[in-house]
């Protein structure tokens, strides 16, 4: 049975510190109450191996998006419904499977147990709890609406997590076909060229030119296929770092911009995502400041980032919102910033940013199904001009020693 160590207070007001074995904490908790004292923490003692084992799985283990906006959710419906924070988040405790999700709890329950805010709480698990949610939180415990701020905040990770969703599934099927591709070429210039080459050898006619690039390309893997494998990752491994370079990475956030298609998603995916971020942070009182740079630090593109960078500090100056998006219509649609403009005038700003982030969410909805539409006949035709050329130098030997005879 599991020890737990505990802080109480006696009904006389002394502090006491103990241990008691117990199934699980609640049962602590019931213990000290059922002897008139009052817990202020309890935490279980884990011994050296388990204490590893705890932290190898923490390193490991991992909250997928879908988990934590279940818990905002449900953390929401149940502060609504009358609970308190430390009650509602012990229900959630013992309801998630998720190892890593279930040790976050407990020490969010912990923390929240000896007087700790929830949003402080939040703040010193970073890689759970995104600056958005811990925002969002805070605003609603300075706000006294902590169950609508968590529904705001679960509202808006659903919706960047779909449309994220969406770019991705529309991606995943090209990447599959071309990755397939890619393999049973390299496959059929291993073992099917070199058979084919021997034949040609013996037939003592010219070949073309583009039989005897797919006969060189061949010879070459055959001859030099692990390091054609070792230069295959290495060249990988040289990608990831240079995308994880702050240079690096800004060089192929502006490739991705010029993309043709791609580069129009990625606008409005940006847009939606601000547009939405921003209305959610103000609609729950957080000084726009602030939700400028929480919102800066949700987005992924170095140039948008930029963009809420100069924002803030434009806004501090005293310069509107809207005339610092317009400068920038490169990477945000004029829309945005004209609906932000509405909004300054009419004092809608958070309802204006949700109509733009609806606007460009469903419209790259549309996109992703277009395209999903658009690339299965375009990967037809990129197979079978791949398969022509192939058949076609492999046949064209044939034909020459036909011609010979």
């Amino acid at each position: 049975m599991p020890i737990f160590n505990y802080k109480a207070i006696a009904g006389d007001g002394r502090p006491i510190e103990g241990q008691i074995d117990a199934p699980d904490r609640f049962a602590v908790y019931r213990k000290i109450k059922s002897d008139g004292q009052t817990a202020i923490f309890v935490k279980e003692e884990t011994a050296g191996g388990a204490r590893i084992l705890k932290k190898v799985e923490s390193f490991f283990g991992k909250v997928k998006t879908q988990e934590k906006i279940t818990f905002a959710r449900n953390l929401s419906s149940m502060i609504g419904a009358g609970l308190s924070v430390t009650r509602a988040i012990s229900v959630m405790e013992k309801q998630t499977r998720n190892k890593k999700l279930k040790q976050t709890l407990a020490d969010l329950l912990d923390n929240v147990s000896k007087g700790k805010t929830l949003g402080d709480s939040m703040k010193e698990k970073p890689d759970i709890f995104s600056p958005l949610f811990v925002s969002m939180v805070r605003a609603g415990e300075e706000s006294g609406n902590l169950a609508g701020s968590l529904k705001i905040v679960a509202l808006q990770m659903d919706k960047s997590y779909a449309i994220v969703k969406k770019v991705r599934g529309a991606m995943i099927y090209p990447t599959i076909i071309i990755s397939l591709m890619f393999v049973i070429g390299i496959l059929m210039m291993v073992y099917m060229v070199p058979t084919l080459t021997s034949t040609f050898e013996g037939l003592g006619v010219e070949l073309p030119l583009s039989t005897r690039v797919i006969i060189w390309t061949s010879q070459f893997l055959v001859a030099h296929f692990a390091l054609v494998i070792f230069g295959f990752i290495f060249l990988i491994a040289l990608f990831i770092l240079f995308v994880r370079n702050k240079k690096g990475k800004r060089i192929l956030n502006n490739i991705v911009l010029r993309l043709p298609v791609i580069g129009g998603m990625v606008k409005e995916v940006n847009s939606a995502r601000t547009a939405r971020t921003l209305s959610s942070l103000l609609s729950s009182g957080v000084d726009i400041i602030v939700a400028l740079g929480v919102t800066k630090d949700v987005l992924q593109n170095t140039y948008y980032k930029d963009v809420l960078g100069e924002a803030q500090i434009g806004v501090e100056k005293g310069d509107t919102l809207s005339s610092i998006f317009v400068q920038h219509e490169k990477l945000f649609p004029i829309f945005v910033g004209e609906m932000m403009s509405v909004g300054e005038e009419t004092g809608k700003m958070s309802e204006m940013l949700i109509n733009v982030a609806t606007f460009y969410e469903d419209s790259v909805d549309q996109k992703t199904k277009d395209m999903s539409t658009i690339i299965e006949p375009v990967l037809m035709i990129i197979i079978g001009i791949g398969v022509g050329i192939f058949a076609i130098s492999m046949l064209l030997p044939t034909y020459s020693l036909v011609d010979s005879i």
